[in-house]
């Protein structure tokens, strides 16, 4: 296993070196989370722009919450995708793009739901959490996208009638097996794996950095803090996804 490179590493070191990684890699998968949009203005879920009323969003992004008041989940859905709205993809996003294109394999693992990274132009994207912007029916399972901007609430799906409800992996409930499952696999069979912006702590996410090192993959983590992922990675390059991710991807 090669010496550990991390915060000990001055920063252009850690950036030629990574930079360089990238430019050999055939096969690289990346994992975002909510620091690459916070540089588009995307409140963060915990943070004091993302409270709302007197709730925490822990009480509302539950399957009970939903039982118990759809328009009050909805009204709070309703204020997250207008303040998604009106944000746009960022530099750190139009950086992903162009290594998408320039890799033989690509997967672009995200946290996130705000859509941005398809925004941007990334294809081959696994949405980990869902998407503010795709709803889903209680009766009949139907998905489909939605861009209402306000959106009538509750909504109801217009093939059967049912109640609609956001398509977001709600606290409670698994993720989809699938994701799960191309998440994992493209984790195991990257040569570079490129970590932006998360926290790594939320679980299961929070594991695919150990997993693709286990696997042999080189490990580049882009955060403004030190995270506990920080000490297995190979590079730690500290700053904000806006500008450490064009100057890896120029």
């Amino acid at each position: 296993m090669p010496p550990r490179r991390g915060l000990s590493d001055t920063p252009m070191d850690g950036m030629e070196e990574a930079r360089k990684r990238l430019e050999a890699a055939r096969s690289v998968a990346v994992l975002t989370g909510a620091g690459i949009s916070a540089d588009s203005g995307v409140p963060t879920f915990r943070g004091p722009d993302g409270l709302w009323r007197n709730f925490r969003p822990e009480e509302l992004a539950t399957p009970e919450a939903f039982l118990r008041d759809p328009s009050l989940v909805w009204e709070w859905y309703d204020w997250r995708r207008m303040k998604v709205a009106a944000c746009r993809p960022n530099p750190a996003h139009e950086a992903l793009v162009r290594l998408e294109g320039r890799v033989s394999r690509f997967t672009l693992l995200t946290q996130n739901v705000d859509g941005l990274h398809r925004e941007a132009g990334s294809r081959n994207i696994v949405e980990l959490h869902g998407n503010i912007w795709k709803v889903r029916c209680t009766a009949c399972g139907e998905v489909s996208d939605n861009r209402d901007v306000p959106i009538r609430v509750p909504p109801h799906c217009e093939k059967c009638g049912g109640l609609l409800r956001p398509h977001i992996v709600w606290f409670g409930e698994s993720l989809d097996p699938d994701d799960v499952r191309a998440a994992f696999e493209a984790a195991e069979s990257c040569e570079v794996f490129l970590v932006v912006g998360t926290s790594g702590i939320v679980q299961p996410a929070a594991s695919f950095v150990s997993v693709a090192r286990r696997a042999g993959a080189f490990v580049i983590e882009a955060n403004l803090d030190s995270t506990p992922n920080t000490g297995i990675v190979d590079v730690h390059l500290s700053g904000r996804a806006a500008e450490v991710l064009p100057a890896l991807v120029p």
